[in-house]
């Protein structure tokens, strides 16, 4: 049976960083097992090429959730990203860290070591900033970060609409209070995606200490004495057995990891009981604390100002945006899921906003349509940012290959419903108050104007609903009893096992998780190299 020092379960936005950083000593022996194939898909690196790889199985889990009785009983599709880079070669490519607050509230959780001044150099280390360095940036970091490649009258004009409502201009989101409307920075290369795997992985993959095995589709791991020893996996149809001589780590995300736990034998004895699964630890807070930002997605229609709906329904509107990006790496080709962010308060009482914009500066009836809409509008969607519904992540059968169950429980809470309200309400106030706005006849296309009821708005806007692909805490990080880790991400009662991705979030980032769980893997790695 082979044997490496590290094995890392998931070459995915956390994975990519820890191989990258734990092979650096060439006296370490690293194992890095992948569920998908190799990014060399073109669409990947070409960022608007999601809208090719999300829904397509050769790069995504393409998961579904359960229906959610509070959200109308929808299931909506649920991206993951099954490919090296894992969800950074899917996603939107937005860089967003979030607020100072969301991780001071860690560390007063009884996460020592987790507050926004101690996680602060983490994101700087990663980053290499097309700004340039400064006191909360950095440079020669192998995640590059740059400025959009695009910029629409149209979303100047809705900066302009919300600054008339006290929502400041911004150049910079990062700087841990991210208040204020402006352009996103996305993870970027001279208009090419840099996911983990491009940034952290392609410049070290042929270092003789590290190991890259893809199409390797985790079983189980396995224990000695609570203690994990062994990685049982299928690589085609073949199962094969790797042995751990220092640790195992889990870096399959907030679907994955709860799920290679259970069918390993740790989480509920009651559920791993019922499906004939041996108990190796009791911890009743695997798959539990499932929450995720759900993304409402209202519709305006403008005249006299272009979106780029028609452009892109046409077929030489289509050859313009690819001749644009061909010749200068500009233009719609380069965008990211969204162009424009706005934060704000659902309440003026609020320290820091709980509302995320994502303003888009086109229309479609659901997010991955073949067409866009025939007339001129933009969707400004709206996030509740610290949502207070949980849901859960639970296997349905011992075999690792069939999909767990995906409970997501959005908008259970009395809380969640007002935020989003007030949310929707915010939005028409902007769009169909503001002096900016007037001059376009702006007319409210969905959920539509005669809706007010706080109620009837969220359910209708419900119904059009879609996640922003942000699920985190299922081995939330804490000291309670439904904590899975601890504050150096070991899993509790277990030797020489940690988790390390966004499944460990006790609560959710105020904004976008991709840097955050950037972040997490570089702090752990620290964490592991210090041990």
């Amino acid at each position: 049976m082979d044997n490496f020092d590290f094995i890392i379960l998931g070459a995915g936005s956390a994975g990519c960083v820890l191989a990258n950083r734990l092979s650096e000593n060439p006296e370490h022996k690293v194992l890095l097992l992948e569920a998908g194939g190799k990014d060399n898909y073109p669409w990947i690196h070409i960022p608007v090429g999601y809208f090719k790889t999300m829904h397509n199985p050769n790069t995504d889990w393409c998961y579904r959730t359960e229906p959610d009785e509070s959200m109308n009983n929808i299931s909506i599709r649920y991206p993951r990203g099954k490919t090296l880079g894992g969800s950074s070669s899917i996603n939107g490519l937005l860089y967003i860290r979030g607020q100072h607050r969301d991780y001071d509230v860690w560390r007063q959780l009884g996460n020592s070591g987790w507050g926004w001044d101690d996680v602060l150099p983490y994101f700087v280390k990663a980053e290499n900033q097309e700004r340039g360095q400064s006191e909360f940036h950095g440079v020669g970091g192998p995640l590059s970060v740059s400025d959009q490649r695009i910029h629409l009258p149209l979303l100047d004009e809705f900066q302009n609409a919300a600054e008339e409502f006290g929502i400041p201009k911004t150049k910079d989101f990062n700087t841990g209070d991210n208040h204020g409307c402006g352009y996103f920075q996305v993870t970027q290369k001279d208009g090419f995606r840099c996911s983990t795997s491009v940034g952290y992985l392609n410049p070290i993959k042929n270092r003789k200490n590290l190991r890259i095995v893809t199409n390797a589709h985790i079983k189980k791991i396995i224990f000695e004495n609570k203690t994990a020893k062994e990685v049982e996996f299928w690589h085609g149809d073949e199962l094969k057995k790797v042995q751990a001589n220092r640790e195992i780590i889990l870096s399959s995300g907030a679907i994955g990891s709860p799920q290679i736990l259970q069918v390993s034998g740790i989480g509920n004895p009651e559920k791993l009981k019922n499906l004939g699964i041996d108990l190796v630890q009791v911890l009743n807070g695997v798959g539990e604390n499932l929450h995720d930002h759900l993304m409402l997605r209202p519709i305006y229609k403008i005249q006299g100002l272009k979106s780029l709906n028609k452009k892109i329904n046409s077929l030489f509107g289509n050859l313009m945006i690819g001749l644009e990006y061909v010749f200068n790496r500009s233009g719609p080709m380069t965008m990211g899921a969204s162009q424009l962010c706005m934060f704000a308060k659902s309440d003026t009482s609020l320290e820091l906003p709980d509302l995320q914009w994502h303003v888009q500066p086109m229309s479609m009836d659901a997010l991955g349509s073949t067409k866009n809409h025939d007339f001129h509008a933009f969707t400004p969607t709206v996030s509740n940012i610290r949502p207070t519904s949980r849901g859960y992540v639970s296997i349905v059968d011992k075999d690792s290959r069939t999909y767990a169950k995906i409970k997501q429980n959005y908008l259970s809470t009395d809380h969640d419903r007002m935020v989003a309200a007030k949310g929707l309400k915010l939005t028409r106030k902007i769009v169909l108050e503001s002096e900016t706005f007037k001059k376009y006849l702006p007319e409210e296309y969905r959920p539509g104007i005669n809706i007010n009821d706080d109620e009837e708005l969220v359910k209708e806007a419900s119904n059009h609903a879609q996640t922003i692909f942000h699920p985190v805490g299922t081995c939330k990080m804490g000291q309670d009893d439904m904590a899975v880790v601890d504050e150096q991400l070991k899993v509790k009662g277990i030797k020489n096992l940690r988790v390390i991705d966004a499944s460990i979030m006790p609560n959710i980032t105020s904004g976008n998780t991709n840097a955050p769980t950037i972040m997490i893997a570089e702090k752990g790695a620290d964490m592991i190299l210090s041990s």
